[in-house]
């Protein structure tokens, strides 16, 4: 018996770490292999190379909130520091902070979908518990 199936049987967590770098890097969390996310946002119904199902997630607001706190976090303290430093023009500033809050917005939110997704497979919510 594999480490999955006695997990599976035994109903324990999976092994979370694996799961939330598989997840960010919008693999499927079970085999790592195949794609969690299709047409940028949308989840899967089911892994296309393990059959995983993923139709019973409930990702819904949290990679938004999780990426609007990480980008606030980051840019925040970059635009003081900035600012106090160089002193640029008020609209290179914003045009700068603007072009990278919105890159580092979409650039995360889709991984932090699939690191949501991915905690939940290995946390067994939402019905990641019933054995397929």
């Amino acid at each position: 018996m594999t480490d999955q199936t006695l997990t599976a049987e035994t109903g324990t967590d999976r092994p979370l770490r694996p799961a939330l770098w598989r997840g960010f890097r919008r693999k499927c969390p079970n085999c790592g292999e195949g794609a969690v996310l299709h047409s940028y946002l949308k989840v899967n119904d089911s892994c296309p190379v393990c059959k995983e199902a993923f139709h019973h997630h409930r990702a819904d607001d949290g990679p938004a909130y999780l990426t609007i706190l990480i980008v606030g976090h980051l840019m925040g303290p970059l635009l003081l520091v900035v600012f106090e430093a160089f002193r640029p023009e008020p609209l290179v500033l914003f045009t700068i902070f603007a072009v990278g809050c919105l890159s580092l917005s979409l650039y995360l939110l889709p991984r932090l979908k699939g690191a949501v997704v991915a905690f939940q497979w290995a946390r067994r919510m939402h019905g990641f518990d019933e054995l397929t």
